[in-house]
């Protein structure tokens, strides 16, 4: 039996390349898949460690020094443009210095 498939003439589609068409193709999305599979363990795994990395332990770490005397909001001791932000805004009349006494030095 084997011999008479072999000694056979191919079929019509066989020889116009719809059959070996299908067999070329093959693969799909697997590598794409296993790739983004990838990728998204990685950037899980970095989000969930807290990143910054060392450059930014100072301001991860960062003491909460900064607090207004009026209504005792607490700021990071590295966020002296927000404290003053926060002086115009919620306290319009009072000026930084009333407000943050302790980064008086530090501020302009």
């Amino acid at each position: 039996p084997l011999s008479s498939i072999l000694l056979q003439p191919p079929a019509p589609a066989a020889r116009f390349g719809a059959q070996y068409s299908i067999a070329a193709m093959g693969g799909g999305n697997a590598q794409k898949t296993a790739m983004s599979r990838a990728k998204n363990l990685a950037k899980a795994k970095a989000e969930a460690a807290g990143g910054g990395g060392a450059k930014g332990i100072e301001k991860r770490s960062a003491a909460m020094d900064l607090k207004c005397s009026v209504c005792m909001q607490c700021f990071p001791n590295t966020q002296i443009k927000a404290a003053q932000a926060h002086v115009e805004s919620k306290h319009p009349k009072n000026d930084f210095n009333s407000c943050f006494p302790m980064a008086a030095s530090i501020a302009k």
